[in-house]
């Protein structure tokens, strides 16, 4: 599988933020209270689903490391959603828009946290909750 799990399911939860935040072909967000909650049902099975895949794949250094606040599948779900806001900032807002830069920012905070994340993990330094 080319990019492996993780970026399924990253484009996956991108898909299901971009439906949330913008809809079907930029017509506006999803309003059917039934659609928001399949929704976001739906994220929760993909966060779990990497959540599940990173505790079989992944050895947790449990003596001595820190404990990190979130597990690796919240951080990408919100990654996925920093991603579509960029992006929908970029479509839709002025190149000089305090908004498009500050979405823009803030996906690259997460991005490089999610790094920091990833070789905290496989070096031992941090561990993820299991929840």
């Amino acid at each position: 599988m080319i990019g492996g799990p993780l970026l399924w399911f990253a484009h996956d939860l991108a898909v299901l933020h971009e439906r949330r935040i913008v809809g079907r072909g930029g017509i506006g967000a999803e309003t059917d209270p039934t659609a928001i909650i399949e929704n976001k049902r739906r994220r929760i099975e993909l966060v779990m689903a990497i959540d599940d895949w990173i505790v079989r794949s992944i050895p947790q250094h449990r003596l001595g490391a820190t404990l990190h606040t979130e597990t690796v599948g919240s951080v990408i779900d919100r990654l996925a959603e920093a991603s579509i806001r960029a992006h929908h900032a970029l479509m839709t807002l002025d190149a000089n828009d305090e908004m498009l830069h500050g979405a823009w920012h803030h996906l690259a905070e997460l991005s490089d946290a999610y790094d920091d994340l990833v070789r905290d993990v496989l070096a031992g330094r941090r561990r993820l909750p299991a929840w």
